[in-house]
């Protein structure tokens, strides 16, 4: 078993944390750590590079998501007819 680095992190846990530190959840610690691995890790710097270009596609995008009351509707309707075709 592989002992835990106090300060490099896996690229897997570098992952995860440019995930929470996309949504504003990475505390500065993380965020330094990430640092580090970035310097060094070709495989992190384009996972997050790619992480920060569909953030900020979202960001620009103006999509509108539908309410709880309408998927509801939607799923109810959607049952209905996969129920019409097992029939």
């Amino acid at each position: 078993m592989k002992k835990q680095s106090f300060l490099f992190v896996s690229c897997d846990e570098a992952q995860h944390i440019c995930d929470k530190a996309q949504y504003d959840e990475a505390s500065p610690w993380e965020k330094f750590k990430l640092k580090i691995r970035l310097s060094y890790c070709k495989i992190t710097r384009a996972y997050y590079k790619s992480n920060t270009m569909l953030t900020k596609r979202i960001k620009e995008s103006k999509v509108e998501c539908l309410d709880r009351a309408s998927k509801k509707n939607m799923k109810k309707e959607l049952d209905k007819a996969i129920k019409k075709q097992v029939n």
